[in-house]
């Protein structure tokens, strides 16, 4: 596997682990106000990147079949919603701030539940990343690896938050600091599982590549609107929010159009 793949798939984690890392400088809980911003900013990096940087490519890949190239975009979009849907619906989850499990009924333990709720946030962003690793390993259409790695580096940036957002809680919870560094660190594994997975899928099967681009956008939009959006908006400050997605929203346009 070439070096450049490698470290476009782990430079996501490394931006997990970074924002874990906080519980080493920061005492106590998050201050609301931070954490608006920083959910804010994650919403805003992947909604850019899923119309910059997989939707918009989808439709590029079959543009010469003219009015009909936004088929396959809008097909890979509500499969990849769909397929979140069923995720939220059948495995039993927990979000953190929650005391209500999601989904169907459970004897998994509380930690599990949460494992589980943020791997169900975490793939669709292995996924985005893989998928357009893998159009720029295949030199298809406009995806470039310079535009692979700009979204590889707009998730590990919003991934630095989210890093932040799992650990610490975990640490005002009693935990210490180096195990809530590991927890929060270990929630974004799934991300280059998920990635090099989706890659191996796609060698094999490149003329779906458009509707796997569009599929990771839907999946990704699901987790903003059924999860971040929400978070964002309730309570206090949710001003500081929309200001977060905002420059998240902005950062990850330039880094596409100026990379890509």
């Amino acid at each position: 596997m070439p070096m450049t793949l490698v470290i476009g798939l782990l430079i996501p984690l490394l931006g997990t682990m970074l924002g874990a890392a906080f519980v080493f400088f920061m005492k106590g809980e998050m201050p609301p106000r931070l954490q608006k911003v920083l959910l804010g900013f994650a919403s805003g990096v992947m909604v850019a990147a899923s119309v910059w940087s997989l939707l918009i490519p989808a439709m590029e890949l079959e543009e010469a079949k003219g009015v009909w190239a936004v088929v396959p975009a809008a097909v890979g979009f509500l499969l990849g919603m769909g397929f979140l849907f069923l995720i939220d619906e059948l495995i039993p989850h927990l979000h953190l701030g929650n005391s209500s499990p999601e989904g169907p009924r459970s004897r998994l333990s509380r930690t599990a539940m949460l494992a589980l709720a943020v791997t169900i946030h975490n793939l669709p962003e292995g996924m985005a990343v893989g998928v357009v690793f893998a159009g720029a390993d295949q030199g298809i259409g406009s995806i470039t690896l310079a535009s692979a790695v700009a979204v590889s580096l707009g998730i590990a940036i919003q991934n630095i938050p989210e890093g932040a957002i799992i650990s610490m809680p975990l640490r005002a919870e009693g935990n210490s600091r180096w195990h809530s560094f590991m927890l929060g660190s270990l929630s974004g594994a799934v991300e280059p599982v998920g990635a090099l997975a989706v890659i191996l899928l796609a060698s094999l099967l490149t003329p779906l590549l458009p509707y796997m681009l569009a599929f990771a956008a839907g999946a990704m939009f699901y987790v903003v609107i059924e999860e971040l959006i929400p978070e964002t908006s309730q309570g206090l400050h949710s001003n500081l929010g929309t200001i977060g997605f905002a420059i998240g929203f902005v950062l990850m346009m330039v880094l596409d159009v100026v990379l890509g």
